[in-house]
């Protein structure tokens, strides 16, 4: 077949005026509304490879969930302050932070949950201890349970705790739970997992399922990481354990030995509505089912030294970045010593500032990290900022191999701790549904600061020297991974 002689040139020029366009509505599209380093680093992409730049942003360019699931959000809200309990055992006594009515204050206005008073919580910083725990509160339940979980998986560790869903079915109790979907099914099981939940008789739904044929569809990598357990809005569990065995059955894994250290909170008193309303969001979100209130009023005596916490909800159906407001907040309001336990810390520029801001005024700072790392571009982008943190007297503690220390928490001065599932990256930023529970109380700091002196036992400390003893190839590869961490 012989082309016309004017083909081939057309074809050329037609693919330059289009290369044109896409640079020319790159550079006037992309920067809205979203960070300069992020913006830079799509504009980067597309200028590089433009047809596949361009493609990867229509994709993967938007953080924002569909506006049908935003509006849900802004209902569920109202919802939330109407149902709240407990703002009044608020106890404000002589260890009141100066500063924590703004936080407060903050807190609210970004995820409509206030602060309650009148809590306890019970820590477990041991996996199989955790889902025990779990496990007997199932067992106790009387009306209804509801499991959250950014990863669901049947196996030999998670056995049991199917085994108590399923005695809750028998003895008539509504059994409610949610799973992210791409999450749960990248893990060997995922077909067993949904038969079992079938067989017997849970309500089961997946989050932000990736189903073009049915209608549901948004970027694929905006997924909902939070993990919690209401059970008859009495008793309430959250934190970073997912319901998996703690080497998460991967053959890389296993060949690695890798075995994953969290921590969950055991919650009672009126916050458990708090972190129920969450789930409750959720299953609206993915079912059109709005769950009326389940829990009976908040009743009782209190007791000395409980706890105000506070739910701080984010994620795409917000309109900002409430967990990393919520921890610069606390960041620039410290006075003596932060602490932070990440597993994955990619901050964005504003938390490197803060952070290194709370070292150079004299803070006591310290990090927690993993010695090695699960996801290599992300254990490589977290790498990059070492540097700029030890050279601000931050002190970095690598917990040693072949433990992923998935946990995630921290402390701020005697006062006040900070709980959940999101990480400290621009991933659980902007692309994650996160829980977060803000705590005042020095009995619950004190019991983390028992739970970071273990770590720091165990840990090796990095040191300016030796960090800036490694190998050329070591650099360039965390260098070009903090790149692409900056495309969300």
């Amino acid at each position: 077949m012989h082309w016309a002689p004017w083909v081939a040139p057309a074809f050329s020029i037609a693919g330059v005026v289009v290369d044109i366009l896409i640079r020319v509505f790159a550079v006037i599209y992309v920067p809205i509304n979203r960070r300069p380093q992020t913006a830079t680093a799509w504009l980067l992409a597309i200028f590089l490879i433009p047809y596949a730049g361009f493609i990867l942003f229509l994709l993967l360019g938007s953080s924002h969930l569909p506006r049908r699931r935003r509006e849900k959000q802004q209902e569920i809200n109202r919802y939330i302050l109407e149902t709240t309990q407990g703002i009044e055992r608020v106890h404000r006594d002589n260890h009141w932070p100066s500063w924590l009515d703004g936080a407060v204050e903050l807190n609210q206005h970004l995820g409509a949950m206030p602060l309650v008073g009148g809590n306890e919580a019970e820590i477990f910083d041991e996996y199989d201890e955790s889902i025990e725990s779990m496990t007997a509160a199932v067992h106790e339940a009387k009306r209804w349970v509801h499991a959250e979980f950014y990863i669901t998986s049947l196996d030999s560790t998670s056995e049991p705790f199917f085994q108590a869903l399923e005695a809750a079915r028998r003895r008539g109790v509504t059994v409610r739970l949610l799973m992210d979907h791409i999450a749960s099914r990248g893990y060997p099981g995922y077909r067993a997992t949904r038969r079992r939940l079938d067989k017997i008789g849970v309500q089961w739904q997946l989050m932000l399922p990736i189903q073009p044929l049915r209608g549901k569809f948004q970027r694929p990598d905006l997924r909902n990481h939070r993990k919690l357990l209401v059970i008859d809005g009495l008793v309430a569990f959250t934190g970073s354990q997912n319901m998996i065995d703690r080497g998460y059955q991967r053959l890389r894994n296993r060949r690695r030995h890798l075995a994953w250290k969290d921590l969950m909170v055991r919650f009672e008193g009126p916050i458990v509505a708090g972190i129920n309303a969450l789930f409750v969001t959720d299953w609206y979100s993915e079912t059109d089912e709005l769950l009326l209130r389940e829990a009976d009023p908040v009743t009782g005596p209190e007791k000395p030294d409980m706890l105000d916490c506070q739910v701080v909800p984010s994620g795409p159906g917000f309109d900002g970045e409430n967990n990393l407001r919520l921890f610069n907040t606390l960041l620039y309001n410290a006075r003596e010593r932060i602490i932070i336990t990440s597993p994955y810390f990619v901050p964005d520029e504003s938390m490197l500032y803060a952070i290194t801001t709370a070292a150079q005024r004299g803070l006591e700072v310290q990090l927690f990290v993993s010695e090695i790392g699960d996801q290599p571009v992300v254990y490589h982008a977290q790498r990059s900022y070492y540097e700029a943190l030890l050279r601000a007297g931050v002190r970095i503690f690598l917990y040693p191999s072949p433990t992923v220390l998935h946990a995630k928490h921290f402390t701020i001065d005697s006062d006040v701790s900070v709980i959940g599932s999101s990480n400290m990256d621009m991933r659980s930023f902007s692309l994650n549904l996160e829980i977060s529970v803000m705590i005042r109380g020095r009995r619950f700091v004190n019991k983390l600061r028992e739970i970071e002196a273990t770590y720091r036992a165990l840990s090796r400390e990095l040191l300016l020297d030796e960090w800036l003893r490694r190998s050329l190839p070591s650099k360039v590869l965390d260098n070009v991974a903090r790149l692409t961490s900056a495309v969300q």
